[in-house]
């Protein structure tokens, strides 16, 4: 069964987020501070690790969400993370999706639009968890791609990426000197049923090149299409 962490300190939020993730058949186990989140998530790693963790920002004491965020993706780059905001914590999301979370869903949100976020999350990390049949190496300039394992690596140097980060820089290889508009890039990663906004595209993309560029600031492989996109190139 599929596994999900939800990590809400309001009560009647959780109860309300759990009661529709079991009824998409999820295994839910849910924690009212991230101090308790945090516990479930690493005795799990012992066990039967979670698919994906469902994290509330704002927590009014002790960890917040975007603590908590940071320290799960530190102890791993598998697990889908999915962030829980108001609509006044625009900062907050982009630092979480910096520090590594898939998506963040705004308050308030429907149960249809939650199981949705959640299930297509999900289906990116059960997909990358599968062992991949036919092995293909993908070679560009520095960078060579194990499509088996998921890994990248520059000049023979592992790329630590998360799944999201990996599957972006994936894409782009794939489609070298092509212009790569935001909506294609979103639809290709998120799917074509995603809620959200092709700002989660940008903030994805300064985090890839602050771990692929040698100069962040100016970079050489994922370069900028003003009013469009983005291509990669690696002359």
């Amino acid at each position: 069964m599929k596994k999900i962490l939800v990590c809400e300190d309001e009560d009647a939020i959780r109860e309300f987020v759990v009661i529709n993730l079991k009824r998409a058949d999820y295994d839910v186990v849910d924690a009212d501070s991230g101090e308790k989140a945090l516990d479930e998530f690493r005795k799990s790693l012992d066990d039967r690790p979670f698919d994906v963790a469902l994290l509330d920002i704002m927590m009014p004491s002790g960890m917040d969400g975007v603590e908590l965020c940071r320290l799960i993706r530190e102890e791993s780059s598998s697990v889908g993370i999915i962030m829980l905001s108001a609509k006044s914590q625009e900062m907050d999301k982009v630092s979480c999706l910096m520090l590594g979370a898939d998506d963040y869903v705004t308050k308030p949100f429907s149960p249809s639009e939650l199981v949705a976020r959640v299930d297509a999350v999900y289906r990116r990390v059960s997909l990358n968890a599968g062992a991949k049949k036919n092995f293909k190496e993908l070679l560009s300039g520095p960078f060579k791609v194990d499509t088996k394992s998921h890994t990248i690596t520059k000049n023979d140097v592992n790329i630590d990426l998360t799944q999201v980060e990996y599957q972006i820089l994936e894409y782009f290889i794939k489609n070298v000197g092509v212009a790569l508009d935001r909506k294609s890039i979103l639809t290709q990663i998120w799917g074509e049923d995603y809620y959200g906004d092709d700002k989660i595209v940008d903030v994805n993309i300064r985090r890839l090149r602050m771990k692929i560029e040698d100069d962040p600031s100016a970079p050489a492989y994922i370069q900028t299409v003003w009013g469009f996109g983005y291509k990669w190139a690696t002359d």
